[in-house]
């Protein structure tokens, strides 16, 4: 173990160095010129020291569990909204407050309109006549005017004029969006309530769009609420929005769960586990093992006798506890999944070193081949001997005197 900052501190196990920083393990390289490049091999004592623990490689179909939260919302395929065909006035209300429930046939409101006495009137002034088409075509105009059809034979038997006409649940559930009172005039088009089904309910969740081709419809759902814990409902997506959102790049998910007992209210926060599509058998190795650069994703492969090497890999799905292998490693082979960091990096460092090493050897050989200049003794020059100056009739003085 040395210092990150100064290699010549060195101590037999982990610490501190002086300056404060862990320590790092340097790794004994006692692998052979035969070993591929980037393999490590390390003693067992250290890969002790280091807690390296590995797994097998396995084949199968990655479990797709996709982990969201949703909310509970009516089931808008059992809503029935109330919308008044005449205009008029509310006499009587009822209901007093969304969530209040009631059954089919149960009065809602009472209605005065001058419409609907001016269509009795025409009725009973056919009926007086004895015109036959004038009498269908009273009793189609009140029927259009959602009159009931008990309310128009009473009319032809008693000939007496009903001022108002009360309105009558369609279905039963609990009333939703009340948006009137006794007193307040109302016209065609207002939507006066709505009645939801509680028999049934959906549930509305996000789920990420690298998810979304796992969902699919009647896809199985289990959900749970945090109010209500040990109990689970199970239930089915029913739809997939075709959309995404630009901002959270999720797109909606409805699913339907059954909802008898009524425990289940709209907005209740829920917790869901779709189990999506598990795709086809690859291989697959636990997710931890995988060491994710952002350039490439590699795994720490162990071979025998503590030899350790860096592959590169293809990563598929990736899941809550196993991730898909696409390409770079083999069924049957066994990859580091602890410690795994700090072998890959010594595998790296190994792996550059001795493609440093083969190219410096082979610039090295091209600059330094001497084998087409051989030279021939006999045409070799003798190198010249030292000739003796002659000084005699140099001048080394002045003049003569």
């Amino acid at each position: 173990w040395v210092a990150p900052m100064d290699p010549n501190f060195k101590s037999d196990k982990p610490g501190k160095s002086p300056m404060g920083m862990d320590l790092i393990p340097v790794f004994e390289d006692a692998g052979s010129a035969d070993d591929p490049a980037g393999t490590v091999r390390i003693s067992p004592a250290v890969v002790n020291n280091l807690g390296v623990r590995t797994e097998p490689v396995i084949q199968g179909r990655l479990p797709n569990t996709i982990t969201t939260v949703g909310y509970v919302q009516y089931n808008e395929d059992e809503m029935a909204h109330v919308h008044p065909r005449v205009e008029g006035w509310i006499e009587a209300l009822y209901v007093k407050a969304e969530g209040e429930p009631v059954e089919k046939g149960k009065p809602l409101y009472t209605l005065y309109s001058p419409t609907l006495v001016n269509a009795q009137e025409e009725l009973l002034l056919a009926l007086n006549r004895g015109n036959q088409r004038l009498i269908n075509a009273a009793e189609e105009r009140l029927a259009a005017l959602n009159v009931p059809a008990s309310l128009i034979r009473q009319l032809r038997q008693t000939r007496n004029i009903q001022r108002t006409m009360t309105v009558y649940a369609p279905s039963s559930g609990v009333i939703d969006n009340l948006n009137v009172r006794e007193g307040m005039f109302i016209k065609p088009g207002d939507r006066v309530l709505s009645i939801a089904a509680l028999d049934e309910v959906w549930v509305i969740g996000e789920v990420f769009e690298s998810q979304l081709s796992a969902v699919e419809g009647d896809s199985r759902v289990m959900m749970t609420l945090d109010y209500m814990p040990g109990r689970q409902w199970r239930g089915k997506v029913d739809y997939v929005y075709p959309e995404v959102n630009p901002e959270t790049r999720t797109a909606r998910v409805r699913m339907r769960f059954d909802n008898s007992d009524g425990a289940l209210l709209p907005g209740m926060f829920a917790r869901l586990e779709v189990q999506g599509d598990r795709g086809q058998r690859r291989l697959l190795v636990p997710r931890e093992s995988i060491i994710r650069t952002g350039q490439s994703d590699r795994l720490v492969v162990a071979l025998e006798q503590g030899a350790f090497k860096s592959v590169n890999v293809t990563v598929g799905r990736i899941g809550d506890k196993y991730a898909e292998i696409l390409g770079g490693i083999e069924p049957g082979e066994t990859v580091v999944t602890s410690a795994q960091f700090l072998i890959d990096s010594e595998s790296s460092k190994t792996s550059d070193f001795q493609r440093m090493s083969a190219s410096g050897s082979n610039a090295m050989d091209s600059q330094m081949d001497h084998s087409g200049h051989v030279m021939d003794p006999e045409k070799a020059e003798p190198k010249s001997e030292p000739e003796t100056m002659d000084h005699s009739s140099m001048n080394h003085g002045g003049g003569e005197s």
